[in-house]
């Protein structure tokens, strides 16, 4: 065997493989914060839509630093927020082999838009889903008893480690010419099971807004799938080096793409294939600001330096998405995938302390 004169790193990381397009195009959230029985429940994620980028000025408060008490001009993503429904729950076991589901509980109306998540072609349905669960409902609340689905809860209440409430979001709120609601569990941390089972409950049917869930300053971190670019060589798509100027059939390719033992092509040489329009969660972005909804506040991008009374979306609407007319979470930095995209924002799975995560953020413009 010969060995190299010069040793080099490997182009292009093995941790993202298979680079193949999704299959949760709608993010899937991979794991959850830990739970302390300690908190009051609450939810731990949120669904969001991504609808352009803006930037921010502000004053940095990092003492030590060159830029204390200095002007930054920093990029913001704008995610809109419309308020999520809670349509149920549903209660695991811990088994040796992870979690299993033991129930779930639904409510007892459901909007249309959620339903038609359950449906391919709504219009030619017989829209049957969910009616006798209602009817239940109603059989229940008529002959005055308070929950049909009493026994379900007590079950859950009794054998459950793991509360997951399922949410729904109103997408006929953001313009996004959809009219199917996005469905998420998302889990309750917080409390004794039976605790989060009636924080729960007491959700059903209610809207669940933003500020109920994140606070401003708070470091969260977001999921969902990035831009889609199609197929890629391999110098876009693992960044290796072009070949030299005189190559016979073309310079942007490996050479050598193996040896002739073994007689197959092992997966660590890079090839050509997707690139984009894969599933990534990214850690620790921040919230700069958590701005209510055009009819809560007309101004909600207002601040105490800026004396012009003007709302979030820029003039002319965010490109290829519009106005922002519902609540708004301002992330700093970028967030993966195009606009309109659905993210799912989470609470961060480590203690943040650094000095980073804990600044205190006031905006001038």
């Amino acid at each position: 065997m010969s060995h190299r004169k010069f040793e080099r790193p490997r182009h292009g990381s093995l941790g993202f493989l298979p680079r193949k397009r999704t299959r949760h195009h709608h993010g899937k959230i991979k794991s959850f914060p830990k739970d302390d029985e300690s908190k009051p429940p609450h939810l731990t994620a949120f669904m969001t839509y991504k609808a352009g980028m803006t930037h921010i000025v502000r004053d940095v408060d990092k003492p030590g630093s060159k830029l204390h008490k200095k002007e930054v001009v920093e990029p913001v993503t704008i995610l809109e927020t419309p308020p999520m429904v809670v349509v149920g729950f549903v209660g695991y076991v811990e088994t040796p082999r992870g979690l299993r589901a033991l129930t779930s509980v639904w409510a007892g109306h459901l909007s249309d838009e959620c339903k038609r998540r359950f449906y391919k072609s709504w219009h030619t349905s017989k829209k049957k889903a969910f009616t006798k669960y209602q009817k239940r409902w109603s059989e229940a609340s008529k002959d005055g008893k308070e929950n049909p689905m009493a026994a379900e809860v007590e079950r859950a209440k009794k054998y459950c480690q793991v509360i997951r409430a399922i949410c729904h979001t109103q997408v006929g709120k953001v313009k996004i010419g959809q009219k199917k609601a996005h469905i998420k569990e998302i889990q309750v941390n917080g409390g004794t099971t039976e605790k989060k089972v009636d924080f729960i409950m007491g959700l059903f049917e209610q809207e669940v807004k933003i500020a109920d869930v994140f606070s401003q300053d708070e470091m969260v971190d977001t999921i969902g799938a990035t831009k889609g670019k199609g197929i890629a060589g391999v110098v876009t798509r693992w960044g290796v080096t072009r070949l030299t100027r005189k190559t016979h059939r073309g310079l942007r390719k490996v050479a050598c793409i193996g040896s002739w033992h073994p007689a197959r092509v092992s997966f660590q040489v890079p090839r050509s294939g997707q690139r984009g329009y894969h599933h990534r969660t990214e850690i620790n972005k921040k919230i700069y600001r958590i701005g209510k909804s055009i009819k809560e506040d007309a101004n909600n991008a207002c601040t105490e330096n800026d004396l012009t009374e003007k709302a979030i979306t820029p003039m002319g609407g965010f490109s290829h998405y519009g106005t922002v007319n519902e609540d708004f979470v301002m992330l700093k930095g970028t967030v993966a995938g195009p606009r309109k995209r659905i993210i799912t924002m989470r609470k961060s799975l480590l203690p943040q302390v650094s000095r980073r995560a804990v600044e205190k953020i006031s905006l001038k413009f």
